[in-house]
């Protein structure tokens, strides 16, 4: 059976999580101490403390990744505006298009792990070969800083596209030269300055444990579900435990993940007060797990076939 919380026990849920609207802001105040605790480790030369530095800046930036997230459903600022400016800053900073992601995004919430369901390619697709499947979620659970945003650029190119509008299709060109302009810049700053032993530790390491951590959570939320409702096609963590609320505060209360698909305009600060409605209500449903722990322990299950969606269920799976 998998380790979810007792049915019995679903009422104690109900006790408030740790919440701030302003839990973002946080995350980037965190992220900027500790980038400046590592900066200052890498020049002493201090391996025994920036190792457990970039650990912590790689969860703050796997944080900041879920803010894209929430940018995308204008939720991050109030002001539209400084919603957009955060939204391009970090998609930027992430190898992502900002635009591109927010459709893209919108398809995987419009199509639930559907065939159209194109942030989850090919997992979604009853044509793809398992080897093909396998091949796919290796490369987003060990290189994901560079395959997601593949997954992404090919829903961008690929005919027919999600993205139809010419303008919105302009604003994504203009921000995919935005991002390679700016990593020019980056990148001969570093090679003029010789800040690769810096750019190496306060960067790329982090980020690349930090895109891998988002991936992770990504198929933790839907890899190997295969229910006919949002409850059924999803995986929801509700922790009892105080560093169980304390990742779902930094992760901006995404591991309420059901609730979230259930109803998606509501800010993150919301989500804990609705976790009423993750309790089973059909067959394909079951209560949220106690931790991250026990749902990647029913995800790890489900990668020797990697798929999402109902359409499994009596699709004939290729070779």
């Amino acid at each position: 059976m998998n380790a979810t919380i007792d049915v019995e026990d679903f009422s104690q849920l109900h006790e408030p999580h740790w919440v701030l609207r302003e839990a973002f802001q946080l995350l980037v105040f965190g992220l900027v101490i500790a980038e400046a605790a590592l900066a200052l480790t890498v020049q002493r030369g201090w391996i025994w403390l920036a190792v457990p530095l970039v650990l912590v800046i790689s969860h703050l930036m796997h944080g900041a990744l879920i803010g894209l997230h929430e940018a995308a459903h204008g939720l991050l600022r109030k002001n539209r505006g400084f919603n957009e400016f955060d939204g391009v800053v970090i998609g930027t900073l992430g190898l992502m298009s900002f635009s591109l992601y927010r459709v893209v995004h919108q398809t995987h919430h419009a199509h639930l792990t559907t065939e159209r369901d194109y942030e989850f390619w090919p997992l979604s697709k009853t044509t793809a070969p398992r080897w093909v499947r396998r091949i796919a979620a290796f490369l987003e659970l060990n290189l994901g800083m560079f395959y997601t945003p593949f997954v992404f650029l090919r829903a961008f190119l690929c005919s027919p596209s999600p993205v139809r509008s010419k303008r919105v299709r302009r604003r994504i060109w203009m921000e995919l030269a935005l991002t390679s302009v700016t990593w020019v810049a980056v990148l001969w700053a570093v090679a003029t300055f010789d800040l690769w032993k810096y750019f190496v530790w306060m960067y790329l390491a982090p980020a690349f444990l930090a895109a891998n951590l988002q991936s992770w959570r990504k198929y933790i939320e839907h890899v190997g579900m295969t229910g006919t409702t949002v409850n059924g096609s999803t995986r929801s963590i509700v922790a009892k435990s105080w560093s169980g609320r304390l990742m779902a505060f930094t992760l901006l209360h995404e591991p309420f993940h059901g609730v979230h698909h259930q109803r998606a305009g509501l800010p993150h600060s919301v989500l804990p007060q609705c976790t009423a409605s993750l309790e089973p209500r059909h067959p394909d449903e079951q209560v949220p797990y106690p931790s991250y722990r026990h749902a990647l322990l029913d995800l790890i299950r489900s990668l020797a076939d990697p798929r999402v969606g109902p359409q499994w269920r009596t699709a004939e799976p290729a070779a």
